[in-house]
């Protein structure tokens, strides 16, 4: 940036103003009206369905912060739980404080989060900033260490592992806000949700934000035409901490606790899953990832102890097979969406995911086998799987599982290649129709 620090973005706030004032507003209206709907909808209307739709709030913004890192300005951090666990710790400490009679309200509480975010955010970036790619990365990752073990040292700020707690009942009360029932709780933590998405598409508008693209794909060039890399890097830094802290104020309020765990590298390593599979390269990809995990996190673990190792696979098999992850996916076939070829893909697609599912259902029964044999051994040889008891001490459950996985391994084979016909035709028709709109 031409000027120094934060200093030199107060004339983009403006902007940032403006932007939002400019901005389509037909998605943000179907997004709003969704959010609102979903605490409604049979399946999501208990306090389970609407506890995992607040943990998806949360995990939005954060990961929204993590892509404006890594996917608008190429930082790949292993330590952005710092500013997620310090920002809960400072909303923790604020609810602890209203307990005792300060006179705010719990739904603001959130903004002490993002205050702390953004001050560490800065105190760290100012360090972290000035080498990027590789040594940027192992900064972080020994700076979230050196955090996680301050943590647990120091006892009377974090509790350590057993954490601090606070009552978010108490406190005043506007608009009849008691945070009591779940419900009320999930549309605290999708008001601030929404108001962090539409700050950060409207500073990725802005020329600062702009510049971070800039700087994340050339940063000579950036520094040739006259703007600083440091401090573009340093800014959209301090912002990604900001709304980092953001979530981790949102997640103390939530769950009325936190614990050193808020600033470990699980929670590093889980919005790095988050924006990866939902795809970097795009700004619903992060709210899309978040989405996805948080619901394989709470899904998988009432059906296997092993759902670690599925996410870990999910995760290698869209690094693989879809980089662009699930957004990138998505918007793959926009392009061919109204074309008549676009049948005929579903249609192929249809057809593969028979002999693809045979497949998974044998992967899913050795892994399952082997994952009890190797791990839980003292827990018996039988193991439920898709409602039936196998022992896993006879050879037959192996040999079924093997054939399933060889069975539908040879199927999907002629199949994959008529999905790649099918999608080539698809690819062309789109390309020809794009090229008779042009010529009109």
């Amino acid at each position: 940036m031409k000027a120094g620090g934060l200093a030199g973005t107060a004339a983009d706030w403006p902007r940032i103003a403006h932007t939002l004032a400019s901005m389509r507003g037909a998605p943000w209206v179907a997004a709003a009206a969704a959010v609102i709907v979903l605490p409604y909808v049979p399946g999501l209307d208990g306090n389970f369905g609407r506890s995992l739709l607040s943990q998806m709030g949360i995990a939005a913004v954060f990961a929204l912060s993590y892509n404006l890192l890594l996917g608008q300005t190429g930082l790949l951090s292993f330590g952005h739980a710092v500013y997620f666990g310090l920002g809960a710790y400072a909303s923790i400490h604020l609810m602890r404080a209203i307990d005792g009679g300060l006179p705010v309200p719990m739904v603001m509480v959130p903004l002490a989060g993002a205050a702390a975010g953004l001050f560490f955010g800065m105190l760290f970036g100012a360090v972290t900033v000035r080498r990027a790619g590789v040594v940027f990365a192992l900064i972080s990752l020994g700076i979230g260490e050196l955090v996680f073990a301050a943590m647990r040292i120091l006892q009377g700020f974090s509790g350590g592992e057993e954490g601090i707690t606070a009552d978010r009942g108490l406190g005043p009360h506007p608009f009849g806000f008691t945070l009591g029932p779940q419900v009320q709780v999930y549309y605290v933590i999708a008001f601030w949700a929404m108001v962090s998405a539409l700050l950060l598409s409207a500073f990725l508008r802005t020329p600062v934000g702009r510049m971070c693209n800039a700087v994340r794909d050339n940063p000579e060039r950036a520094a040739f035409v006259g703007y600083d890399p440091v401090r573009v890097r340093f800014v959209a830094f301090s912002v990604a901490a900001l709304f980092a802290g953001l979530a981790g104020g949102l997640h103390a309020l939530n769950y009325e606790i936190v614990a050193a765990e808020a600033v470990g590298a699980g929670r590093s390593g889980a919005v790095l899953l988050m924006a990866y599979i939902g795809g970097v390269q795009h700004f619903f990809g992060a709210v899309l990832g978040a989405a996805v995990i948080t619901w394989l996190q709470a899904s998988l673990s009432d059906y296997t102890t092993a759902w670690q190792l599925y996410l870990g696979l999910f995760f290698i098999a869209m690094v693989l097979f879809a980089p662009g992850g699930l957004s990138g996916v998505l918007l793959m076939h926009r392009s061919i969406l109204r074309t008549r070829a676009f049948r005929r893909l579903v249609c192929a697609y249809a057809i593969a995911a028979v002999p693809a599912t045979i497949a998974a259902c044998g992967a899913v029964a050795l892994l399952e086998i082997s994952y009890r044999r190797a791990t839980q051994p003292d827990a018996g040889a039988i193991v439920r799987l898709l409602g039936r008891d196998l022992d896993t001490s006879a050879p037959w459950p192996w040999l079924a599982a093997l054939a399933l996985l060889a069975i539908g391994a040879l199927l999907l084979r002629p199949c994959a290649g008529r999905v790649r016909r099918a999608w080539v035709d698809a690819s062309e028709e789109a390309q020809s129709d794009a090229r008779r709109a042009a010529a009109r």
